[in-house]
């Protein structure tokens, strides 16, 4: 499995944006999908996006769905999720995983290799 980590999370005031990215220890070329997923404390983790392995699809789901955009980049093994017009409930703490197929590219239990996780705060 490629390990996981993801960078770009921090502090941004209502209506700003912010890009994530994902980088992948290896190549992510032959994983079917890459997804993005944010959690807040005591709640589920929710997914937000994600796309499949030659970038010709994606998905979007929950309140940042007209707000963000998920790329990839197989030749440098990122995935990146860029978010626009963020307000103070979109904070939480941004992870990417790996698709394992076989199920809903929105259910959590497709995805079995996790990142570590950036925090997205928004506040004024």
């Amino acid at each position: 499995q490629v390990q996981l980590v993801e960078s770009g999370g921090g502090l941004v005031q209502p209506g700003g944006s912010l890009r994530l990215s994902c980088v992948a220890s290896g190549s992510i070329s032959r994983i079917d999908a890459m997804g993005w997923f944010r959690q807040v404390p005591g709640k589920e983790r929710e997914f937000v996006a994600a796309i499949r392995a030659g970038a010709e699809t994606a998905w979007y789901e929950g309140p940042l769905k007209g707000r963000v955009i998920i790329a990839r980049d197989n030749a440098k093994n990122i995935v990146y999720l860029n978010m626009f017009r963020l307000r103070p409930e979109d904070t939480a703490i941004y992870y990417c995983a790996t698709y394992r197929g076989g199920g809903r590219l929105e259910s959590l239990g497709s995805y079995d290799n996790w990142g570590q996780g950036t925090q997205v705060s928004v506040s004024s």
